[in-house]
């Protein structure tokens, strides 16, 4: 459907499949750590072709020393949600997090390229950015870093510069990222595109990224130890002023459509297509020259002993479930391990009640425990599950394998018109994305168009655009 494009040019290292050697600065990775740390990420030799078979790595329905990870397939067809838990990421007491919600005709192909490949770019820039500022081979890192100790100017400086260090690796890795999408030569991401939330956790302190519309949230305790919510990253919708004024000076377009009104998109200059509801993603290169970036927003915040947890989710959750109702739902779940299920059932009853005419959305959810610690292995048996293929979901129904289907899914619309009875603020969230200093001013203003109740869509795409063969040339 629509006309694709893709290109032959030649891929980054990470996504060779021929067979040949990939560089040693892609695959083998070494790094120092703290000093309890026993063993480091140099005790491995990582590739796409190992990732299953990796220690503390899990990508399916199942738990980990210190998450629990769950999806559901909706009813658009297959699963375009991906998710990763990746425990001693880089040393002991580091944790990568990430959810990425795929969209258009391969977006499941792309949601879970980007879970196995960007872990390993995030690794080698952290690596060779260490590496160029040390001198040497060895990246060291240091895990807890707090700037209320004695020589406080001290730690406030090394804050900085892990903050920098942190910065620049995700930057670089979101963007060869991107880079290798549009250049892999079995993918064709030109109309598909996925979504990335992504957190490191690396002692106390919490570094975040983001493009699109999935969300981090956290659960705190305030002075009165009572639960409650705090928003880690901002949806990056298409009617945020930033985004808009972007895409606009880019000459994309942004509106919405007459019978979703809430739901803005972003369009090409010269076709009412794609439609896309989100102003950054992984691929969909179609919009790449019309304003839709794959810059990520970044963030960095010190963990104190108030805070419990972390949940990842894609926006099948939060289209339907407030930050608060999905604190209170994981804080009193019967057992840590079944956190996301639980979190996920809900979500799903809320579809069926809210919007009973609209077909489910595919909902993926990560929830990291921040004091590392699980329920016993005999409370959680019913969520131990194989960290390969997910064989089905909770409702019964068939789940692709992880190398995908045949089958593509359809971008036929759904008409049910869907409102937004209030919105809430937040406050809190240190933002440093693609406008560097100024990003953090910008927050404010972004605050009350973060999309925190009730704000839904339809498709992620409405249509694919049905170029003539000049405009194919033109926007290739």
């Amino acid at each position: 459907m629509g006309c694709c494009v893709s290109t032959s040019s030649k891929s980054s290292c990470s996504s060779k499949s021929n067979g040949d050697s990939d560089s040693p600065s892609c695959l083998e990775i070494g790094f120092c750590g703290q000093k309890k740390a026993r063993r480091t990420f140099s005790d491995h030799v990582v590739s796409l072709h190992q990732l299953s078979s990796l220690p503390n790595r899990i990508f399916s329905n199942g738990k980990s020393r210190s998450s629990c990870i769950f999806t559901q397939q909706g009813r658009k067809g297959v699963n375009q949600d991906a998710m990763i838990v990746w425990e001693d990421f880089m040393a002991e007491d580091v944790t990568f997090c990430g959810v990425f919600d795929g969209h258009g005709p391969h977006g499941h192909l792309v949601a879970r390229k980007v879970r196995d490949s960007l872990p390993i770019k995030l690794l080698s820039f952290l690596h060779s950015g260490e590496s160029r500022r040390n001198g040497s081979g060895k990246a060291s890192f240091k895990g807890n870093i707090k700037p209320d100790t004695e020589e406080s100017e001290k730690d406030c400086s090394d804050e900085d510069k892990l903050h920098s260090m942190w910065r620049e690796a995700f930057m670089k890795a979101y963007k060869a990222m991107d880079k290798e999408l549009r250049s892999h030569p079995n993918l064709d991401c030109f109309c598909s595109g996925s979504t990335s939330v992504t957190i490191v956790k690396q002692g106390s302190n919490l570094f975040m990224s983001n493009i699109g519309d999935s969300r981090a949230i956290m659960g705190s305790k305030d002075s009165n130890d009572s639960m409650v919510a705090i928003q880690l990253t901002i949806d990056l919708k298409p009617d945020l002023p930033r985004e808009a004024e972007r895409i606009k000076r880019c000459k994309g377009r942004v509106f919405a459509l007459q019978d979703e009104p809430e739901v803005p998109r972003v369009w090409l200059p010269f076709d009412d297509a794609p439609g896309l509801a989100m102003a950054r993603a992984f691929g969909d290169f179609c919009l790449k020259d019309y304003g839709v970036i794959s810059i990520p927003e970044f963030s960095h915040r010190l963990l104190t002993d108030k805070d419990e947890f972390i949940v990842l989710a894609s926006d099948g959750v939060w289209d339907v479930l407030s930050n608060e109702e999905v604190v209170e739902i994981v804080s009193t779940a019967p057992t840590r391990a079944s956190a996301a299920r639980v979190l996920v059932d809900s979500a799903a009853r809320e579809w069926k009640l809210k919007y009973p005419t609209s077909k489910m959305d595919d909902c993926a959810v990560v929830c990291l425990f921040l004091d590392g610690k699980m329920d016993v292995e005999s409370d959680c048996d019913e969520q131990c599950y194989s960290s390969a293929t997910i064989q089905s979901n909770h409702s019964g129904n068939p789940v692709e394998s992880d190398d995908g289907q045949t089958t593509e899914p359809s971008l036929q619309r759904n008409f049910t018109v869907r409102t937004s009875e209030e919105k809430q603020t937040y406050g809190g969230i240190s933002v440093d994305g693609e406008d560097g200093a100024s990003a953090a001013a910008a927050a404010a203003e972004d605050q009350n168009w973060s999309g925190l109740e009730g704000v839904t869509r339809v498709n992620s795409l409405v249509q694919l655009p049905r170029f003539s063969e000049e405009k194919q040339k033109q926007a290739s």
